[in-house]
C-alpha cells in the first residue's frame, strides 16, 4: 500500500483529533514508509485515539510540542 495515498485518504480524520495532533506526514520506520502523526504531548487519552497502523501502513507518533507557522 502506498503511504502517500493512505495518508491522503486519512489526513482530515487524523487532523480532526483535537486533543493535540499538530500535523501528519510521511516518514520511515524500520526502513519502510510510515505515517507520522505529530502531537503536542502524548497523553494516555490521546494515545488511545491514535492508530498504530492505517490500511497496513505503520504509524509513528512524534512528540513535537506546539508547531507555529509564521
Amino acid at each position: 500500500m502506498d503511504a502517500e495515498e493512505v495518508l491522503s485518504r486519512n489526513h482530515d480524520r487524523l487532523m480532526s483529533i483535537d486533543e493535540g495532533v499538530t500535523g501528519v506526514g510521511i516518514t520511515e520506520s524500520q526502513g519502510q514508509p510510515a505515517i507520522s502523526i505529530m502531537v503536542k504531548q502524548l497523553t494516555p487519552e490521546l494515545k488511545a485515539k491514535l492508530p498504530t497502523q492505517l490500511e497496513g501502513v505503520p504509524v509513528k507518533i512524534d512528540v513535537t510540542g506546539e508547531i507555529d507557522a509564521f
